[in-house]
């Protein structure tokens, strides 16, 4: 490959002492050579600092203190980049192989953005499927009119594209970032790859409430309130059971 892009993943975790280990050991035992690892932690307290000192001297830059949420401290990573392209690999996430993100520059250079499927794994990392929905073969910021279609942890982007997450919303700023982020992408590459591997973690019904009413009004802002109403009622109607589809991933 003679394009070797540079890439920062960044992770951000607070108290995250159970999780955290597996995301480092994920990101570090990566084949491809030009990344840039960095890890923002809400000043932890239970014993997450003593796990990621273990590996310092393979992390580009570690920054503990007290932020005010997930997205704030996302933005920290975001300015403390100096990659290519940018990647979140928050506590508990992995990346599906050893070579991920070599073969993903793999598949095309200097792509805008770059992306793939999502493995759901339990905690102690077996396979569980897919997530509920697929990333579509053709992305572009209209597909994301009918939910998060494509994860977070498997949406490599230019960094440059890259704003800063919207603190107003407190859940769901990722759905809001990614759809900025493809407004103005122009090279959209999907590998068909298996990208992340992410953890499944209970919702409570007053967080999950909170999403659902953040996301709308995303949506409302993104695609306009009639265009809302009726992607609303098409998930309805096409997914009454929110199930996982279980399916190969080799």
């Amino acid at each position: 490959m003679l394009n070797q892009p540079k890439i920062s993943i960044i992770t951000v975790v607070y108290n995250g002492a159970g999780l955290i280990e597996r995301t480092i050991k994920s990101v570090l035992a990566q084949t491809y050579p030009n990344i840039e690892y960095i890890i923002i932690d809400g000043a932890s307290s239970d014993g997450t600092l003593a796990i990621i000192e273990k590996y310092q001297a393979k992390i580009a830059l570690t920054h503990s203190g007290r932020d005010n949420g997930i997205y704030d401290a996302m933005n920290r990573g975001l300015k403390d980049a100096t990659g290519d392209y940018v990647l979140f690999m928050n506590a508990g996430d992995e990346l599906f192989s050893n070579d991920t993100i070599e073969r993903v520059f793999k598949t095309a250079e200097n792509a805008d953005v770059y992306y793939g499927n999502t493995a759901v794994v339990n905690d102690i990392g077996d396979m569980l499927g897919d997530r509920r929905l697929s990333p579509p073969e053709k992305l572009n910021w209209k597909s994301l009119r009918y939910g998060m279609c494509v994860s977070h942890q498997s949406f490599i982007a230019k960094r440059l594209l890259c704003s800063y997450y919207d603190l107003n919303y407190k859940i769901s700023a990722d759905i809001d970032w990614v759809i900025k982020v493809l407004r103005q992408s122009d090279n959209i590459v999907n590998t068909h790859l298996y990208i992340s591997k992410f953890l499944e973690g209970g919702t409570s019904n007053t967080r999950r409430k909170k999403a659902l009413l953040e996301r709308f009004s995303i949506m409302v802002k993104q695609y306009g309130f009639f265009q809302t109403v009726i992607s609303h009622l098409i998930i309805l109607f096409r997914y009454p059971f929110h199930r996982l589809t279980k399916k190969s991933m080799t």
